[in-house]
């Protein structure tokens, strides 16, 4: 897909109990949190055995025992929510941090804008992680903003902020680690932009005509995974055969999760409404 270095790179940089929220493309973050691969599949036909139980569907995917705190569908929505969760660690007296990760159509957003001042307010123990991808939906950056580089709407609230290369596995778990290391010595809110791409369209209805052929070919040459692979072969880490193995097991722990998520219990009828009423208030 093109973007799988900044969430596992970020989250090979953390501890399991750190908190980490997201937008809506998520099925990434929860299953390099550890979510279940039949737990996504299942989430994503509707079934009870999802890890939302069948009633979150593909954005808003939820692991609470993982501290995988949504999947969020509408743009921006979560990153208060996110500045919420890094207060209530600080108002605690715990050492966790909270990843916020959402993509460069939400920094034009007004929840963006209030989430980060409070953040830099009370110098809370935040990472704002931007995947940018370059195209929010189908408008380019250059077209929806008018700053040069995404981190400058972190200077604007006094939070220090970063590029990294978001095709590079290494370089953003490195990043993150050192940012997330001097967070837990004295909490403060940090920012980082990681610069990305996305091959396919925004959706399946989306045929990706605003950009060329050539440049999509160009990011393909820089293929997160294609580098991760000839960084390890290169190193004597793993080998060619082994990695061939890992992309069959993969394939398999897919079919296994689509069987699974075939065979799981659809959601009664009857739990349309639970969670969305409070007790005896159901229509």
């Amino acid at each position: 897909m093109g973007q799988e270095a900044v969430v596992t790179g970020a989250l090979a940089a953390v501890r399991d109990d750190d908190y980490i929220i997201t937008a809506y493309r998520d099925h990434a973050h929860a299953l390099a949190r550890g979510t279940g691969a039949d737990a996504c599949m299942a989430e994503l036909f509707g079934k009870e055995t999802g890890c939302s139980r069948g009633l979150g569907g593909s954005m808003h995917f939820f692991d609470r025992k993982n501290h995988m705190y949504g999947g969020h569908a509408i743009v921006a929505a979560h990153v208060p929510l996110a500045v919420g969760m890094a207060f209530a660690i600080k108002y605690r007296g715990e050492d966790r941090v909270t990843l916020c990760f959402f993509g460069d159509g939400a920094i034009n957003q007004g929840a963006f804008h209030e989430a980060l001042n409070l953040a830099a307010l009370y110098k809370l123990p935040i990472v704002f992680i931007c995947e940018n991808n370059l195209f929010a939906m189908g408008t380019s950056v250059k077209r929806s903003t008018s700053l040069k580089q995404i981190i400058d709407r972190a200077e604007g609230y006094d939070i220090p902020g970063e590029i990294v290369d978001g095709m590079n596995f290494r370089e953003v778990r490195d990043k993150i680690a050192e940012v997330v290391d001097s967070i837990r010595k004295e909490p403060h809110p940090a920012f980082l932009e990681a610069r990305t791409y996305r091959y396919r369209g925004h959706s399946m209805s989306d045929p990706a005509s605003y950009r060329t052929r050539e440049e999509l070919e160009k990011y393909r040459l820089d293929d997160p995974i294609t580098r991760l692979r000839a960084q390890l072969t290169r190193e004597g880490k793993l080998t060619n055969e082994q990695f061939d193995g890992l992309d069959k097991q993969a394939k398999e722990t897919v079919l296994d999760a689509v069987k699974f998520a075939e065979e799981s219990p659809q959601l009664p009828l009857e739990k349309l409404y639970d969670y969305t009423y409070a007790d005896g208030a159901k229509p």
